[in-house]
């Protein structure tokens, strides 16, 4: 499942240089998370990087994109490959 950023966000950019896969960017008033890039740091980190820095705690698993392990582990590889 790729991660979402919700409406909480304080815009704080900490988030954004911790994605590996360069998956978080600004957006008009949060920032966002582009769920084609974000493998919620499998294959880079054992951990949600965005997760752990985030002070506010407003990044979720997005529900309008379901993930399994095996399908994030497979954009990963796809992601290293270009």
């Amino acid at each position: 499942m790729a991660l979402t950023i919700t409406e909480e966000c304080i815009n704080c950019d900490v988030c954004e240089a911790e994605c590996p896969n360069s998956a978080i960017s600004e957006g008009d008033e949060i920032y966002i998370i582009d769920p084609t890039l974000c493998t919620e740091c499998i294959g880079h980190f054992d951990s949600q990087q965005c997760v752990e820095v985030c002070p506010v705690d407003c990044i979720i698993p997005d529900p309008e994109n379901v993930e399994d392990k095996e399908t994030l582990l497979a954009k990963y590889e796809r992601l290293m490959e270009s």
